[in-house]
């Protein structure tokens, strides 16, 4: 009623009640089955993952075939996106340069025209600068046929276009081509084969479903990866194809040439496939440390002369290198020997299964079969269509004369019809009443009188009457041909084989992994002739040892420009006493030796050392310590000689001393001869007293009082008297001979200076 004031009822509220933790993982199991099947793992029929599937139907329905123009990879990848897969650009043109590079692929599927990315892992060039278009394999063995009703057509992500559900692949390109990709809590990881192979390997299990792995691998022995390479563990191969998971180990190839000075070239002329991007450089890296870390003195050069006709890194050798030693150097510690992990996962009736070599075999055929099948049954069912056609065309024209006059004595298109199919002569006229009769017994079918009223009057010449009889023995031949492929396994087998073997013929590539069974030869390190050596290190903490002739011609300029410097063996060891009372050893080989003006190596690099931590007191060769003995001194005036030979370890670190809470070694030698030390502390006192009163203990011990100290005093260093002189210091800016002071007891405070 007007002026009635209403209200709307309120919508009843449904609170559903269920457990968190139930619909977290219902939720999980979504995502997770959405990211295995929509998008990470390919399908064994067809080898490809959804975004790959759908570029190249993209790229069919664009008309970018491979005999006609490229086109621009964005054009591509857009109207791949904007039909197909709203995922980002990213995952579209990647999917689609890898489906270009050669060196990933044993057949690339798509033809890039531009920067494409390199096997030494440059990327791409952006999408606005390259083009691309079919392969010609691609087209012929992928794409063929969809207008044949051979795949079912599914809706796209916003139902406005269709999309293929698989791709009518004739050809196992799952095992050709491979496949990576990481899904959630599962990956693939599919390794290539050759194409050749595959085939035969498909066409055998066609022949004998029952033919045993054994039997395959005679055919298909192994993967045939791009980059080439040698496997040498064939006789895991047969575990690997039976179960679908395992390792591959594969190494690079290396030839030798000569080089120059009489060097020895080692050339790496191809590359394990795992290599392949950034391992390559990783390559060059770790041989060059190899040298630098002295693992071998073996390398004089090592460049990278790769270029588009292949791979070619040249190592320079001395020459008297013991190249087979080298190379098994090089697969020891770079990654010219790698492993390929296989996990042949794929989806296979909706769902993901690791699968074997035969499995996928079976999978590849039996897709076969149903696109052969389903390709035969439109075949058929057109060639019967035209058949119906052809029949009625030429029984109209026999009786050509009377289905002219029933044309002219018709008023309408439907009522000529009418009288061809159903024979009804109602409302037409007729010349003569035996045309009329005749007019009613006539019976084509509705598609017959549509070609008879759409038959042009050329039909009519002799030869072209001829021509309709020959069709129509040649439809009524292909009727029992495509009904023979239908009825008779056999029959299709022989399509299959046919067409298999047809693309093997024009595709097949010799094989360029070499597979074989080899134990990886053990690295014998040469044993380095032992020499004298000089180790030096300025105060900047760089270290590195000079040949003792080097030292001879330039002793003044070691002694001034540096630190520390001594005499030591080349296979020996340095030891580092810091004041924290801990010793740390370095290898002499980890050393670099160089000429005088080198800048070395940092001594905390080689060594457990830590320069912001803690200073170095003292520092020599081990070989030394075990003729003498070390006199310690701590900031807290303790004092003790220890038999060099406990420092004799193997240990990169150890403690030296014992040190109380708050102490520190202020002061750490070898007592080569000398009877007498002078403590100095921070606040100008000198004690002198003669070695005999200092014990000689054991490492672990703190010693005893050396000096008395005043209040917030602190022993800052010692000297060793040298017997002979001199013993001057400079203190204070001033000259202070240590040989004149008082020679008192251990233990005293000592004299003022």
């Amino acid at each position: 009623m007007p002026g009635k004031k209403t209200t709307a009822t309120p919508v009843e509220e449904q609170i559903i009640t269920t457990e968190y933790s139930e619909l977290m993982q219902k939720s999980y199991i979504d995502y997770a089955m959405s990211v295995i099947i929509a998008r990470a793992l390919p399908d064994v029929r067809d080898g490809l993952k959804p975004v790959q599937r759908r570029t190249l139907y993209d790229m069919s329905e664009l008309g970018i075939h491979y005999n006609g123009a490229y086109r621009k990879s964005a054009r591509i990848v857009g109207d791949t996106m904007g039909k197909y897969h709203p995922h980002g650009d990213s995952s579209i043109y990647d999917s689609l340069v890898v489906m270009a590079q050669d060196f990933k692929k044993t057949m690339p599927l798509v033809d890039g025209h531009g920067n494409f990315g390199t096997i030494e892992g440059d990327s791409a060039a952006a999408m606005r600068y390259t083009e691309a278009r079919l392969q010609k394999i691609t087209e012929e063995s992928m794409l063929a046929d969809l207008d044949k009703d051979v795949v079912d057509f599914v809706p796209n992500f916003d139902e406005t276009e269709k999309e293929p559900s698989v791709l009518p692949c004739m050809i196992p390109n799952f095992l050709i081509n491979g496949s990576e990709g990481i899904a959630v809590g599962m990956a693939t990881s599919t390794p290539t084969h050759n194409a050749a192979e595959a085939i035969d390997a498909e066409i055998a299990y066609l022949d004998d479903p029952d033919i045993s792995l054994r039997d395959l691998m005679k055919l298909l022995p192994g993967p045939d990866f791009p980059t080439g390479g040698v496997i040498i563990n064939k006789n895991d191969l047969y575990d690997i194809y039976e179960t679908g998971v395992g390792k591959i180990r594969i190494r690079g190839r290396m030839t030798t040439e000569k080089g120059r000075n009489g060097h020895i070239n080692l050339i790496v002329t191809e590359i394990p496939y795992p290599m392949i991007g950034a391992g390559i450089a990783k390559f060059l890296q770790d041989v060059a440390s190899l040298s630098e870390n002295k693992a071998t003195n073996d390398i004089v050069d090592i460049s990278n002369q790769s270029s588009k006709e292949g791979i070619r890194i040249v190592i320079e050798l001395r020459k008297d290198t013991d190249v087979e030693n080298f190379k098994a150097l090089l697969l020891k510690k770079t990654r010219l020997l790698d492993t390929f992990g296989v996990n042949m996962l794929a989806i296979r009736d909706g769902r993901p299964e690791t699968l074997g070599l035969k499995d996928i075999l079976k999978a590849n055929v039996e897709f076969a079969f149903e696109v052969t099948r389903r390709k035969y049954e439109t075949l058929l069912e057109k060639e019967k269509e035209k058949r119906e056609i052809q029949e009625g065309l030429i029984k109209a024209v026999n009786v050509i004369d009377l289905v002219i006059e029933i044309l002219r004595g018709s008023k309408s298109r439907d009522q000529a019809k009418k009288c061809l199919v159903a024979g009804e002569t109602k409302g037409i006229h007729f010349k003569s009443k035996s045309s009329e009769v005749m007019a009613t017994q006539l019976q084509f079918t509705e598609p017959q009188a549509d070609a008879i009223l759409n038959m042009r009057l050329y039909k009519l010449i002799g030869l072209e009457l001829d021509a309709l009889v020959a069709q129509h023995e040649e439809t009524v031949a292909n009727i029992y041909k495509y009904e023979d492929i239908l009825e008779n396994r056999s029959s299709m087998s022989s399509v299959i084989r046919r067409q298999l073997l047809d693309i093997r013929k024009e595709y097949a590539q010799p094989r360029r992994t070499e597979i074989i069974n080899e134990e990886v030869q053990e690295f014998q390190k040469k044993e380095e002739e032992e020499m004298d050596v000089v180790f030096v290190m300025d105060r900047f903490g760089y270290a590195k040892t000079i040949t003792t002739e080097t030292f001879e011609k330039n002793a003044d300029a070691v002694t001034e420009e540096y630190r520390y410097h001594f005499t030591c063996k080349n296979t020996g060891k340095v030891c580092i006493f810091t004041n924290t009372g801990n010793m740390y050893t370095v290898k002499v080989s980890d050393l670099p030796a160089g000429k005088l003006r080198d800048k070395g190596k940092p001594i905390d690099n080689v060594s457990d050392y830590d320069e912001a931590k803690e200073s170095i007191v003292f520092i020599t060769s081990q070989s030394s310590l075990n003729l003498y003995r070390i006199l310690f001194v701590t900031k807290t005036s303790m004092i003790k000689m220890v038999s060099g030979g406990e420092f004799d370890v193997t240990r990169r670190t150890i403690s030296a001393t014992s040190l109380a809470d708050g102490d520190e070694l202020v002061y750490a030698g070898a007592v080569t001869g000398q009877q007498t030390v002078v403590l100095q502390s921070k606040d100008g006192y000198f004690l002198k007293f003669n070695l005999d009163e200092v014990a000689e203990q054991k490492k672990n011990a703190k010693g005893v009082r050396g000096m008395k100290l005043g209040r917030n005093d602190h022993v800052e260093t010692a000297y060793l008297l040298n017997p002979t002189g001199p013993n001057v210091i400079l203190y204070h800016e001033k000259e202070l001979d240590l040989s004149r002071l008082k020679q008192t007891s251990r233990g005293g405070k000592g004299s003022k200076h």
